[in-house]
């Protein structure tokens, strides 16, 4: 049986509160992993590790909910002269972006572009997302 939403929010809260020590109240749907919860680029790992135990056992057996290096909080994007021009993301780092994340809402975010401002696009509601649609594809 496909879980609700509630369900994986429940479990991505879950994660959260063990990888990252703070309280359930503290995990709102809008709250930054960095800069409300707390976590350090070292926690994203951990976060990954236990979000794929904690959703393996709602897969087929053939399709593990396996999160591969980079999928979940794109990697190296920052660091390419072609993607980044005077601290904001070119067009064509703004479409990798949106291409690595498509579980990610950019509508704010695309106004200002500021690499600055990269850590806020990283919320609860983003690891529900991504959790959930990649429920939908492992659990077919």
């Amino acid at each position: 049986m496909a879980l609700s939403r509630d369900d994986i929010q429940d479990k991505v809260a879950e994660v959260l509160e063990e990888a990252l020590g703070v309280d359930s109240d503290e995990i709102k749907p809008d709250a930054t992993l960095i800069g409300d919860l707390g976590a350090e680029s070292i926690d994203f790992l951990d976060i990954s590790f236990q979000l794929e135990k904690a959703f393996e056992p709602d897969c087929a057996a053939d399709r593990p909910f396996k999160i591969e290096q980079g999928e979940l909080f794109p990697e190296n994007v920052l660091n390419d002269a072609e993607l980044v021009d005077n601290g904001r993301l070119t067009d064509q780092g703004m479409s990798i972006l949106k291409e690595k994340m498509p579980h990610v809402d950019f509508a704010e975010f695309e106004a200002d572009r500021s690499v600055s401002k990269i850590s806020e696009l990283f919320t609860v509601k983003t690891l529900v997302d991504f959790c959930e649609r990649k429920l939908s594809v492992c659990a077919a």
